[in-house]
């Protein structure tokens, strides 16, 4: 391999071993269209295994190039006939999954689910297990956050089944909830208060490194059962890896003035007005920062050897992260996580509708561009390239939202140009998408009620350029959903006519659409 090259799967003290009747094993991920799991699951599939994913939503996975690659099953971690069936005929499982962003409660449905997979996977007779839990200090009172990730892997640990714990601190990779933490608060703030943790001890890795340690736990022998430490060649204080960022982005170093008086809680409110990471995945990431989290030992060297170019500094991890940004390249993102609290369910039928109280706003403009150019625009909607209409009107709603601790329109898009199920936009999350024809929103801000948004492309019956329709259809619940509504109809004139005006005119203008991009995202 080159110099820090990134795992793919392929090498030969990744490949799986065949089974002694000569077929493949099968791996089964839980949280596959998570952060890590998205990253994971097509270096699996790379190094011959054969892979199924519990999913809630089959259809999510076509938001990833390995969606057909995979078996599906249906269901959750709770679920106890889709665990048994996820589990059947399963050589190694990954759990990846926890229920950070649920806010309280996270740490009993935290135990509950890992129950529930550690039953599943003892009488289904999984020969492995392998969790990614967390970072600690093996003494003191520990964050709620990294106390739920120890209690997990001690219920993987007691369930018979032969588990490997990978626990690590801080990942560093393009779209990772820390490293967007590091980057906007280092490029908003020239000088930065800060909590005392910024002089913690932190022991970061790169997302290249956690993805070659739990390729390589699949092949470590049957008798071992244990948590292991996993993290960079680096150890940093929170202070220096900002800095280490900004060296990286061409910025000046930050002034940083450790203040005791800033509070974890107080501190989450402040990263959620000036990065994209909203509160709820904010809080607990920052309450685990009150704690040194650096390796106790290497032990893990012995059951998984270092990839054979070294392990990833923190400053290339950063560089390559940043290479990925700029390249539109970025695999999976913190952002493809649900929000809690808003509902998920799809859009009703219009003829559900009957006896409801619905609120609509349709619009329609006609247009010289193609079909295609239209859809383009359409699909390339939000995140850099805006709403199309009153944007001093879209940033006040995206700041209200971050006010009450909701994701606002910071957080942006995970492609410029790729949109796909699941995908989320601003504070809008892909439902439906129909190529060249339909893109269905799901609000994910903070509203008394549900929302959608339909963005329609069709072709005009005698062929001269194509028709853009634009529905927005609301919900409310309760009294507050109805004085809501009434409280919004006057802006709606400027925001979604404008919309549809603007966004016909930029497909006419055949305005430059990023193209996506291409790569092996994994490296950052």
């Amino acid at each position: 391999m080159s110099a820090l090259s990134a795992p793919t799967g392929r090498e030969p003290d990744l490949r799986t071993r065949p089974r002694d009747d000569g077929t493949a094993p099968r791996a089964l991920v839980l949280g596959a269209t998570g952060y890590i799991g998205g990253r994971l699951v097509p270096r699996l599939v790379a190094a011959g295994y054969r892979v199924r994913v519990l999913v809630r939503d089959p259809a999510r996975l076509a938001a990833f190039a390995w969606g057909d690659d995979v078996e599906a099953v249906e269901g959750s971690a709770t679920d106890a006939g889709a665990l048994a069936a996820a589990c059947d005929d399963v050589d190694v499982l990954y759990y990846l999954i926890h229920s950070m962003g649920q806010g309280g409660g996270f740490e009993e449905a935290d135990l509950a689910a890992a129950h529930a997979v550690a039953q599943a996977a003892a009488a289904a007779s999984v020969r492995r297990i392998v969790y990614l839990g967390g970072l600690h200090p093996r003494t003191g009172d520990l964050s709620p956050h990294l106390r739920s990730r120890v209690a997990v892997g001690e219920v993987f640990l007691a369930s018979g089944v032969p588990t490997l714990v990978l626990q690590a601190g801080v990942v560093i990779g393009s779209g990772s909830a820390s490293f967007e933490m590091i980057r906007h608060l280092t490029e908003v703030l020239p000088y930065m208060p800060a909590p005392r943790w910024v002089r913690n001890r932190i022991q970061p890795i790169a997302i290249r490194d956690v993805a070659h340690y739990l390729l390589g736990a699949a092949r470590v022998d049957a008798a071992v059962t244990r948590a292991v430490d996993i993290g960079g060649p680096d150890v940093l204080r929170y202070g220096q890896m900002m800095n280490g960022y900004a060296v990286e982005a061409g910025l000046p170093q930050r002034a940083i003035a450790a203040l005791p008086v800033l509070t974890p809680g107080l501190a989450s409110h402040w990263v959620n007005l000036v990065t994209p990471v909203p509160r709820a995945i904010a809080r607990p990431l920052i309450a685990s920062l009150v704690h040194e989290c650096v390796m106790d030992d290497h032990a893990v060297d012995a059951l998984i050897p270092p990839p054979a170019d070294g392990l990833t500094p923190y400053r290339r991890a950063v560089a390559l992260a940043l290479g990925r940004v700029e390249a539109d390249t970025v695999e999976t993102s913190w952002q493809d996580a649900e929000v809690t609290g808003i509902p998920s369910d799809p859009l009703p039928s219009d003829p559900d509708w009957a006896g409801r109280t619905v609120y609509t706003d349709v619009r329609s403009a006609a247009t010289t561009a193609s079909p295609d150019r239209l859809w383009a625009v359409i699909a390339g909607i939000g995140g850099e390239n805006g709403w199309y209409s009153a944007p001093l009107l879209w940033a006040l709603r995206g700041w209200m939202d971050r006010v009450v601790g909701g994701v606002g329109l910071t957080r942006g898009r995970r492609s410029r140009g790729r949109v796909a199920v699941g995908d989320a936009i601003d504070f809008w999350r892909v439902e439906r998408v129909e190529p060249g024809r339909l893109l269905r929103l799901r609000a994910e801000m903070r509203v008394p009620g549900l929302a959608w948004l339909d963005l329609q492309c069709e072709p005009e019956e005698d062929g001269g350029g194509a028709r853009y329709r634009q529905r927005a259809v609301f919900f409310p619940s309760g009294l507050a959903g109805r004085l809501y509504w009434l409280a919004v109809l006057p802006f709606h004139g400027f925001i979604f006519r404008g919309m549809a005006a603007r966004i016909t005119a930029a497909a006419e203008a055949d305005a430059a659409v990023p193209a996506a991009g291409s790569g092996d995202a994994i490296s950052g």
